[in-house]
């Protein structure tokens, strides 16, 4: 008898276990793994301010932002790549353009030589960036100024950050020169894009 008893017992205990499970797994829904698919999106927000096509002003392409590199270097920085993607599309659509002048420039801090220097293989870069794209190496001129054409003071923080450029203008339309204007644009020329 004491086994039978032992067996109702048992048998009692799992079928209430049973009975109280069986209610709460139903209501769970899944909702709260809904809001995590949203950060990515919100992370994705800030990257279309670039997102723009190219817009010229004269013979000049404009940009939204500058081209940046490290500190006294011709190393591009990845935060580049977004406005370089514009001069990408910009030479896409106008294959008539047959030479782009790519210009360095720097602000006024340290050695004369060594800016003109650094604005020279900084326009460098550029190109090879955009030759590096699938763009033939014989459409770009890479010129420096160094520091002799700022466009703001170099005596503030802000100035200088607007005199460290470059620069994209159209040289050549089809082959020949526009406006008659050497294609250099005054600037020493760094070198052969297609070495």
């Amino acid at each position: 008898m004491m086994v039978g008893t032992a067996a109702v017992t048992t048998g009692c205990t799992a079928s209430a276990s049973f009975n109280s499970g069986s209610k709460e797994p139903a209501p769970p829904p899944p909702p709260p793994e809904e809001p995590k698919p949203e950060p990515p999106k919100e992370q994705k927000k800030p990257r279309p301010r670039f997102k723009m096509t190219f817009k010229l002003k004269g013979n000049q392409v404009e940009l939204p932002g500058p081209v940046v590199f490290e500190t006294n270097s011709d190393k591009l920085l990845p935060e580049s790549d977004e406005v370089l993607s514009i001069v990408d599309d910009f030479l896409n659509q106008r294959k008539d353009v047959s030479l782009l002048r790519i210009e360095g420039h720097t602000d006024s801090d340290g050695d004369d030589a060594l800016n003109q220097t650094l604005s020279e293989k900084r326009a460098m870069s550029v190109a090879r960036w955009l030759v590096a794209k699938g763009h033939d190496c014989k459409r770009f001129i890479a010129v420096g100024f160094g520091e002799s054409k700022p466009v703001a003071d170099n005596n503030t923080p802000d100035g200088k950050a607007q005199n460290r450029r470059t620069g994209f203008f159209i040289a050549a339309v089809e082959g020949k020169a526009v406006d008659k204007q050497p294609v250099d644009g005054g600037g020493k020329v760094a070198g052969d894009p297609c070495k």
